[in-house]
């Protein structure tokens, strides 16, 4: 077992291009880079190009909104504006998610402080292949892994999740040169956050990313505080809980201590989104943001009856020079969005870089 696992853990490492052994110096832009993006007025974007229909769409939104005198003007309380993760302004595709990597990492990476059970590590040996060639898991492949994506850490305190997570975030991304997992932001989109930002507008976070996986990914990078990060929530439970239901346990601090449980997430994805909205915001959005189906309720609720002038932008992955770009799936979902008038935004055609001139395709 300890042969084999650690032969697993030298091809994986290979995959991935983990930097956790081998180091070397990141060509992307840093997470302190990304930190000081700073757009107050449009002439201060760098990352678009000058022809942007999305840059021109969003300035004269904002120069509208925030203009007394203009009729699609909008007090600064309600100017909210909401944003999904993964693939819209942070990689989603080298191969994959965030936290489908980092479980494939907890299972076949050689850990001195974690033994997973044979079931896991033989189940991650059978997707790897398929994930890192992108050649798609079935139905059942997928359920499995998505349970997977907190029974892995059953037992962990936050904080030792957490820590986990910004360990895993110094790993190197595979399929793009020169960047961590830590640093892999869409530049042109930050400046977006921050010009919004900047303008008075309240920016929150609506992913179906897990809750403590997301805070770790902006903290200190993206100035969006905890509070307005609405994600996929974990399911915890206390060590000393037992059968007993969470709203009936009296939590001793001596005696226990809070931990994931293991049970699976609860998924924040498509009409969810909105059911986050109205529980964690309490206001329609104004401005949305997102790349995928699982975008869709925020995107089209966004549109629908707002007292205000509102839009929705849809992130299309076209780039398959600087990115892992799909153009005929790209095609799809450009044709989708405009069907249902959300505005697209092509990476290829409108992002001077994405993560940084140094960073490019490398399969």
């Amino acid at each position: 077992m300890y042969n084999s696992k650690k032969l697993c853990a030298s091809i994986f490492s290979g995959l991935l291009a983990a930097s956790l052994i081998c180091g070397g110096v990141s060509q992307a832009a840093t997470r302190a880079e990304v930190a000081a993006i700073k757009v107050e007025k449009p002439a201060d974007f760098k990352y678009w190009q000058g022809n942007s229909p999305t840059k021109q769409k969003v300035v004269q939104f904002v120069e509208n909104a925030t203009n007394p005198l203009s009729k699609n003007f909008i007090p600064q309380a309600d100017r909210v504006a909401v944003f999904d993760m993964d693939g819209t302004f942070y990689c989603e595709t080298a191969p994959l998610y965030f936290q489908e990597m980092m479980f494939l990492h907890r299972a076949l990476v050689e850990d001195a402080n974690y033994q997973p059970d044979k079931k896991m590590v033989a189940f991650a040996k059978k997707i790897q292949p398929k994930i890192m060639n992108k050649t798609g898991l079935t139905p059942e492949e997928n359920k499995t892994l998505f349970n997977y994506l907190t029974k892995a850490y059953a037992g962990m305190t936050p904080e030792e999740y957490r820590a986990y997570v910004r360990k895993f975030m110094e790993t190197n991304e595979d399929g793009l040169s020169n960047l961590k997992r830590g640093e892999a932001f869409y530049l042109p989109m930050v400046e977006i956050i921050s010009y919004l930002k900047n303008s008075g507008f309240v920016v929150y976070v609506n992913s179906a990313c897990g809750i403590d996986t997301t805070r770790e990914l902006l903290k200190d990078v993206i100035p969006i505080s905890f509070d307005r990060i609405a994600a996929s929530d974990f399911r915890y439970t206390s060590t000393k809980m037992g059968t007993d239901k969470a709203a009936d346990h009296f939590y001793d601090r001596y005696q226990e201590k809070i931990v994931i449980s293991g049970e699976p997430i609860n998924e924040n994805g498509k009409t969810a989104k909105i059911f986050a909205i109205l529980n964690q915001i309490g206001k329609k959005p104004v401005l949305a943001f997102g790349n995928s189906m699982g975008d869709s309720g925020m995107l089209e609720y966004t549109l629908q009856d707002n007292q205000y002038p509102s839009e929705s932008f849809f992130v299309l992955c076209d780039d398959t020079q600087r990115e892992l770009g799909n153009k005929e799936k790209a095609d799809k979902l450009k044709a989708f969005a405009d069907k249902r008038g959300w505005n697209t935004i092509s990476m290829r055609d409108e992002f001077k870089t994405i993560y940084g001139d140094n960073v490019v395709r490398t399969k």
